[in-house]
Protein backbone atom coordinates (compact mmCIF):
# COMPACT_ATOMS: atom_id res chain seq x y z
CA UNK A 1 0.00 0.00 0.00
CA UNK A 2 1.10 3.26 -1.11
CA UNK A 3 2.17 5.58 2.01
CA UNK A 4 -0.48 8.46 1.31
CA UNK A 5 -3.26 6.02 0.50
CA UNK A 6 -2.42 4.34 4.42
CA UNK A 7 -2.18 7.62 6.03
CA UNK A 8 -5.72 8.65 4.23
CA UNK A 9 -6.99 5.08 5.54
CA UNK A 10 -5.50 6.11 9.52
CA UNK A 11 -7.14 9.11 9.29
CA UNK A 12 -10.51 8.31 8.25
CA UNK A 13 -10.32 5.85 11.55
CA UNK A 14 -9.18 8.11 13.97
CA UNK A 15 -12.37 10.41 12.52
CA UNK A 16 -15.33 8.10 12.25
CA UNK A 17 -13.73 5.11 14.44
CA UNK A 18 -12.24 7.04 17.67
CA UNK A 19 -14.16 10.15 16.48
CA UNK A 20 -11.31 12.63 17.23
CA UNK A 21 -11.47 16.38 17.10
CA UNK A 22 -10.81 17.90 13.68
CA UNK A 23 -8.59 19.97 14.93
CA UNK A 24 -6.59 17.12 16.44
CA UNK A 25 -7.04 15.14 12.92
CA UNK A 26 -5.80 18.12 11.28
CA UNK A 27 -2.74 17.94 13.80
CA UNK A 28 -2.11 14.49 12.54
CA UNK A 29 -2.41 14.99 9.05
CA UNK A 30 0.45 17.17 9.42
CA UNK A 31 2.94 15.79 11.37
CA UNK A 32 2.68 12.18 8.83
CA UNK A 33 2.69 14.24 5.84
CA UNK A 34 6.05 15.94 6.85
CA UNK A 35 6.89 12.15 7.33
CA UNK A 36 5.22 10.71 4.32
CA UNK A 37 7.67 13.49 2.14
CA UNK A 38 10.86 12.50 4.80
CA UNK A 39 10.47 9.06 3.55
CA UNK A 40 9.64 9.68 -0.04
CA UNK A 41 12.95 11.49 -0.29
CA UNK A 42 14.98 8.77 0.56
CA UNK A 43 12.58 6.59 -2.13
CA UNK A 44 10.42 5.03 -0.01
CA UNK A 45 6.59 5.03 -1.14
CA UNK A 46 5.50 1.81 -0.15
CA UNK A 47 4.38 1.26 3.83
CA UNK A 48 5.92 -2.15 3.38
CA UNK A 49 9.24 -0.78 2.92
CA UNK A 50 9.06 1.18 6.04
CA UNK A 51 11.58 0.06 8.43
CA UNK A 52 12.65 0.05 12.27
CA UNK A 53 15.82 1.67 11.41
CA UNK A 54 13.84 4.18 9.11
CA UNK A 55 11.69 5.73 11.67
CA UNK A 56 14.42 5.83 14.15
CA UNK A 57 16.49 8.42 11.75
CA UNK A 58 13.26 10.31 11.16
CA UNK A 59 13.13 10.58 14.60
CA UNK A 60 16.60 11.47 15.37
CA UNK A 61 16.14 13.61 12.36
CA UNK A 62 13.84 15.71 13.36
CA UNK A 63 15.05 15.85 16.65
CA UNK A 64 18.57 17.70 15.56
CA UNK A 65 16.39 20.19 13.06
CA UNK A 66 17.89 23.89 12.72
CA UNK A 67 16.10 25.68 14.60
CA UNK A 68 15.42 23.13 17.65
CA UNK A 69 11.72 22.10 17.98
CA UNK A 70 9.96 21.95 20.88
CA UNK A 71 10.10 18.97 23.06
CA UNK A 72 6.15 19.21 22.38
CA UNK A 73 5.99 19.14 18.96
CA UNK A 74 8.55 15.97 18.62
CA UNK A 75 6.36 14.37 21.41
CA UNK A 76 3.19 14.63 18.89
CA UNK A 77 5.07 14.40 15.82
CA UNK A 78 5.94 10.60 17.23
CA UNK A 79 3.02 9.78 18.60
CA UNK A 80 1.30 10.23 14.75
CA UNK A 81 4.10 8.43 13.62
CA UNK A 82 3.57 5.79 15.93
CA UNK A 83 -0.28 5.82 15.87
CA UNK A 84 -0.18 5.20 12.40
CA UNK A 85 2.03 2.08 12.60
CA UNK A 86 0.58 0.56 15.93
CA UNK A 87 -3.19 0.60 13.28
CA UNK A 88 -1.91 -0.83 9.82
CA UNK A 89 0.21 -3.15 12.10
CA UNK A 90 -3.29 -4.17 14.37
CA UNK A 91 -5.49 -3.86 10.79
CA UNK A 92 -3.46 -6.97 9.57
CA UNK A 93 -2.39 -4.29 6.51
CA UNK A 94 1.75 -4.42 7.15
CA UNK A 95 3.06 -7.60 9.03
CA UNK A 96 4.81 -5.35 12.04
CA UNK A 97 5.13 -2.26 13.51
CA UNK A 98 8.27 -0.57 12.33
CA UNK A 99 7.51 2.17 15.23
CA UNK A 100 6.98 0.02 17.74
CA UNK A 101 10.51 0.62 19.67
CA UNK A 102 10.23 4.46 19.55
CA UNK A 103 10.26 6.41 22.67
CA UNK A 104 8.85 9.91 22.60
CA UNK A 105 10.86 12.90 24.41
CA UNK A 106 10.67 13.19 27.83
CA UNK A 107 8.38 16.60 28.34
CA UNK A 108 9.40 18.52 31.38
CA UNK A 109 6.32 18.61 34.01
CA UNK A 110 5.04 22.11 33.64
CA UNK A 111 2.34 23.18 36.46
CA UNK A 112 -0.64 24.88 35.34
CA UNK A 113 -0.60 28.81 36.45
CA UNK A 114 -3.44 29.36 38.85
CA UNK A 115 -4.78 32.80 39.48
CA UNK A 116 -5.70 33.01 43.35
CA UNK A 117 -9.82 33.14 44.44
CA UNK A 118 -9.15 37.34 44.87
CA UNK A 119 -7.35 37.31 41.37
CA UNK A 120 -10.49 35.37 40.00
CA UNK A 121 -13.04 38.08 41.49
CA UNK A 122 -11.35 40.93 40.24
CA UNK A 123 -10.71 39.61 36.64
CA UNK A 124 -14.86 38.88 36.73
CA UNK A 125 -15.85 41.71 37.79
CA UNK A 126 -13.75 43.55 35.20
CA UNK A 127 -15.75 41.80 32.54
CA UNK A 128 -19.19 43.44 33.40
CA UNK A 129 -21.02 46.40 32.01
CA UNK A 130 -19.35 49.64 33.35
CA UNK A 131 -21.89 51.70 35.10
CA UNK A 132 -23.31 54.29 32.35
CA UNK A 133 -22.47 52.50 29.30
CA UNK A 134 -24.19 52.65 26.27
CA UNK A 135 -26.90 50.05 25.00
CA UNK A 136 -24.28 48.48 23.31
CA UNK A 137 -21.69 48.19 25.34
CA UNK A 138 -24.21 46.91 28.09
CA UNK A 139 -24.72 44.46 26.15
CA UNK A 140 -20.94 43.21 25.64
CA UNK A 141 -20.30 43.36 28.76
CA UNK A 142 -22.96 41.57 29.93
CA UNK A 143 -22.06 39.01 27.71
CA UNK A 144 -18.19 39.34 28.40
CA UNK A 145 -19.58 38.60 31.88
CA UNK A 146 -21.18 35.66 31.40
CA UNK A 147 -18.69 33.98 29.57
CA UNK A 148 -16.29 34.43 31.82
CA UNK A 149 -18.45 33.05 34.65
CA UNK A 150 -19.44 30.28 32.87
CA UNK A 151 -15.59 29.13 32.31
CA UNK A 152 -14.57 29.24 35.85
CA UNK A 153 -17.32 27.62 37.26
CA UNK A 154 -17.72 25.15 34.97
CA UNK A 155 -14.09 24.37 34.52
CA UNK A 156 -14.90 24.12 30.87
CA UNK A 157 -12.72 24.67 27.39
CA UNK A 158 -13.28 27.95 25.93
CA UNK A 159 -13.60 25.88 22.67
CA UNK A 160 -16.63 24.21 24.59
CA UNK A 161 -18.57 27.35 25.90
CA UNK A 162 -17.98 29.17 22.34
CA UNK A 163 -19.77 26.17 21.02
CA UNK A 164 -22.98 25.91 23.75
CA UNK A 165 -26.07 26.44 22.32
CA UNK A 166 -28.67 28.49 24.51
CA UNK A 167 -30.95 24.67 25.07
CA UNK A 168 -27.63 23.41 26.50
CA UNK A 169 -28.48 25.50 29.64
CA UNK A 170 -31.92 23.80 29.78
CA UNK A 171 -31.37 21.39 32.41
CA UNK A 172 -31.81 23.54 35.79
CA UNK A 173 -28.62 24.34 37.33
CA UNK A 174 -26.18 21.60 35.04
CA UNK A 175 -24.99 22.38 31.53
CA UNK A 176 -24.44 19.70 28.93
CA UNK A 177 -21.00 20.26 27.19
CA UNK A 178 -19.78 18.84 24.41
CA UNK A 179 -16.01 17.74 24.64
CA UNK A 180 -13.03 16.01 23.02
CA UNK A 181 -14.19 13.40 20.47
CA UNK A 182 -17.82 14.98 20.49
CA UNK A 183 -18.30 13.23 24.22
CA UNK A 184 -20.96 14.21 26.11
CA UNK A 185 -20.51 15.83 29.92
CA UNK A 186 -23.01 17.26 32.68
CA UNK A 187 -20.91 20.01 34.88
CA UNK A 188 -23.28 21.84 37.37
CA UNK A 189 -23.49 25.46 37.12
CA UNK A 190 -22.93 27.78 40.53
CA UNK A 191 -25.51 30.65 41.52
CA UNK A 192 -22.63 33.53 40.05
CA UNK A 193 -22.67 32.12 36.33
CA UNK A 194 -26.39 31.57 36.25
CA UNK A 195 -27.80 34.91 37.29
CA UNK A 196 -24.74 36.34 34.96
CA UNK A 197 -26.17 33.92 32.07
CA UNK A 198 -29.74 34.91 32.70
CA UNK A 199 -29.43 38.52 32.93
CA UNK A 200 -27.09 37.92 29.36
CA UNK A 201 -30.01 35.83 28.28
CA UNK A 202 -32.43 38.55 28.73
CA UNK A 203 -30.85 42.61 28.29
CA UNK A 204 -28.32 41.14 26.08
CA UNK A 205 -28.41 38.48 23.63
CA UNK A 206 -31.58 39.57 21.71
CA UNK A 207 -30.89 42.50 20.56
CA UNK A 208 -27.44 40.66 19.40
CA UNK A 209 -29.48 38.43 17.28
CA UNK A 210 -31.37 40.36 15.94
CA UNK A 211 -28.18 41.70 13.84
CA UNK A 212 -27.36 38.39 12.38
CA UNK A 213 -29.05 35.84 10.75
CA UNK A 214 -30.33 33.57 13.48
CA UNK A 215 -28.20 30.82 15.36
CA UNK A 216 -28.73 28.49 18.48
CA UNK A 217 -24.93 29.29 19.89
CA UNK A 218 -25.44 31.03 22.79
CA UNK A 219 -22.59 33.58 22.94
CA UNK A 220 -22.96 35.89 20.11
CA UNK A 221 -20.47 38.82 18.75
CA UNK A 222 -21.52 42.18 18.13
CA UNK A 223 -22.89 41.06 14.40
CA UNK A 224 -24.83 38.54 15.78
CA UNK A 225 -22.67 35.75 14.96
CA UNK A 226 -21.11 32.96 16.81
CA UNK A 227 -18.64 34.08 18.71
CA UNK A 228 -15.27 32.61 18.03
CA UNK A 229 -12.48 30.80 20.30
CA UNK A 230 -10.35 34.29 18.98
CA UNK A 231 -12.94 36.49 20.51
CA UNK A 232 -13.49 34.91 23.62
CA UNK A 233 -9.33 35.29 24.40
CA UNK A 234 -9.83 38.61 23.11
CA UNK A 235 -12.35 39.43 26.08
CA UNK A 236 -10.37 37.56 28.77
CA UNK A 237 -7.32 39.43 27.62
CA UNK A 238 -9.04 42.69 28.47
CA UNK A 239 -11.05 42.17 31.10
CA UNK A 240 -7.55 41.22 32.87
CA UNK A 241 -5.91 44.79 31.57
CA UNK A 242 -8.75 46.06 33.03
CA UNK A 243 -8.66 44.57 36.39
CA UNK A 244 -4.50 45.00 36.43
CA UNK A 245 -3.69 41.50 36.15
CA UNK A 246 0.14 41.18 36.09
CA UNK A 247 0.07 37.35 35.27
CA UNK A 248 -0.24 36.50 32.02
CA UNK A 249 -4.06 35.14 31.87
CA UNK A 250 -5.84 33.05 29.14
CA UNK A 251 -9.06 30.91 28.81
CA UNK A 252 -7.33 27.90 30.16
CA UNK A 253 -5.90 30.17 32.73
CA UNK A 254 -9.87 30.20 34.10
CA UNK A 255 -10.14 25.94 33.86
CA UNK A 256 -7.01 25.54 35.66
CA UNK A 257 -7.96 28.16 38.28
CA UNK A 258 -11.30 25.89 38.67
CA UNK A 259 -9.15 22.79 39.09
CA UNK A 260 -7.37 24.18 41.84
CA UNK A 261 -9.68 25.87 43.91
CA UNK A 262 -11.76 22.63 44.00
CA UNK A 263 -8.65 20.40 44.82
CA UNK A 264 -8.11 23.39 47.24
CA UNK A 265 -11.19 23.16 49.01
CA UNK A 266 -11.30 19.38 49.30
CA UNK A 267 -12.72 18.07 46.04
CA UNK A 268 -11.86 14.34 45.13
CA UNK A 269 -9.46 14.63 42.04
CA UNK A 270 -11.77 11.47 40.17
CA UNK A 271 -14.12 14.25 40.64
CA UNK A 272 -12.50 17.03 39.24
CA UNK A 273 -11.14 14.69 36.40
CA UNK A 274 -14.85 13.88 35.95
CA UNK A 275 -15.66 17.88 35.46
CA UNK A 276 -12.61 18.58 33.56
CA UNK A 277 -13.64 15.79 31.17
CA UNK A 278 -10.51 14.34 31.25
CA UNK A 279 -10.08 11.05 30.02
CA UNK A 280 -7.59 9.53 33.01
CA UNK A 281 -7.35 10.96 36.38
CA UNK A 282 -3.54 11.04 35.51
CA UNK A 283 -4.14 14.46 33.61
CA UNK A 284 -6.11 15.88 36.22
CA UNK A 285 -3.28 14.98 39.03
CA UNK A 286 -1.25 17.41 37.93
CA UNK A 287 -3.24 20.44 39.28
CA UNK A 288 -2.62 18.35 43.12
CA UNK A 289 1.08 19.55 42.63
CA UNK A 290 -0.40 22.76 42.36
CA UNK A 291 -2.66 22.41 45.79
CA UNK A 292 0.83 20.66 47.86
CA UNK A 293 2.65 23.33 46.84
CA UNK A 294 0.35 26.23 47.90
CA UNK A 295 -0.07 23.93 51.27
CA UNK A 296 3.69 24.12 51.63
CA UNK A 297 3.77 27.72 51.30
CA UNK A 298 0.83 28.26 54.11
CA UNK A 299 2.96 25.68 56.23
CA UNK A 300 6.37 27.40 55.46
CA UNK A 301 4.21 31.08 56.48
CA UNK A 302 2.82 29.71 59.29
CA UNK A 303 4.70 27.23 61.25
CA UNK A 304 7.05 28.88 63.54
CA UNK A 305 9.81 26.06 63.30
CA UNK A 306 8.76 25.39 59.33
CA UNK A 307 12.24 27.97 58.21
Amino acid sequence: MRLDRAVDVYLRHVTIERGLAAHTVAAYRRDLAGYVGWLADRGVAEIEAVSAELVAAFAADRASAVPLPAASSLARLQSSVRGLHRFLAQEGIVETDPAAKLRPPKLPQRLPKALTIDQVERLLAAAGPEPGADTVADAAGLRDRALLELLYATGARVSEVVQLDVDDLAHGDVLRVRGKGSKERIVPVGSYARAAVAAYLARARPGLAANGRGTPRLFLGMRGAPLSRQSAWLIIQRAAERAELTAHVSPHTLRHSFATHLLQGGADVRVVQELLGHASVATTQIYTHVSVDALRDVYTTAHPRAR
